[in-house]
């Protein structure tokens, strides 16, 4: 690609981001180019979709997220390493208000533009889940998509203006059910024990 044309680019970027996180992921491509200062087939040539334009958005933060999973698997103990990154992506996934609808749409469509980045962040979730799992600090029985959809309900608690004084709150309450503590046990394990 050309200097000027990945200038370009990386301006509407940058635009597409500011627009997002002030009014969602539903914003106008029309208003995302008029605030860039091109016409919305500039915009169409670089991002022929929605879907393409918030693919090449996230695509950063998805791999940061998952780079971080990694970092934090063998740097930090079990829980320390789910809770942190559990925190890190409901924290970003609520900079960018709707993102999670589009997150869980896209982790069952193939053929989505945000597909494998979508997947590859929730194997990195999983990993982190298994290993606290295997350490008999976190109930065995959530998986991947589980840890996946409880970002998404986070997050989303996060976007709602009445309920987003409670975010932090709830989300101790989730990751505390997610772990197994002497006074939060995993259910199978007592399950297993009366049986």
């Amino acid at each position: 690609m050309r200097a000027d044309a990945r200038k370009n680019r990386d301006h509407l970027l940058a635009v597409a981001g500011t627009a997002i996180t002030e009014q969602g992921v539903d914003v106008s491509l029309r208003d995302i180019a008029r605030r860039a200062d091109v016409g919305l087939a500039t915009l169409l040539r670089h991002f022929p979709t929605r879907e393409a334009l918030l693919e090449a958005l996230l695509r950063t933060s998805f791999d940061e997220l998952t780079a971080r999973a990694g970092e934090l698997e063998t740097s930090s103990s079990p829980v320390d390493a789910l809770v942190a990154w559990l925190s890190d992506c409901v924290a970003w996934t609520t900079e960018y208000r709707g993102v999670t609808v589009l997150m869980a749409a896209a982790i069952d469509d193939a053929e989505s533009a945000l597909h494998a980045s979508c997947v590859t962040l929730r194997a990195a979730g999983a990993r982190l889940l298994t290993r606290a799992q295997a350490a008999g600090m976190a109930r065995s029985d959530i998986d991947g998509a589980d840890l996946f959809a409880l970002v998404a309900m986070l997050a989303w608690l996060g976007d709602q203006p009445s309920l987003a004084p409670r975010a932090d709150r709830l989300f101790e309450v989730v990751a505390s059910a997610i772990l197994t503590t002497p006074g939060n046990s995993d259910p199978d394990a007592e399950r297993r024990s009366r049986g």
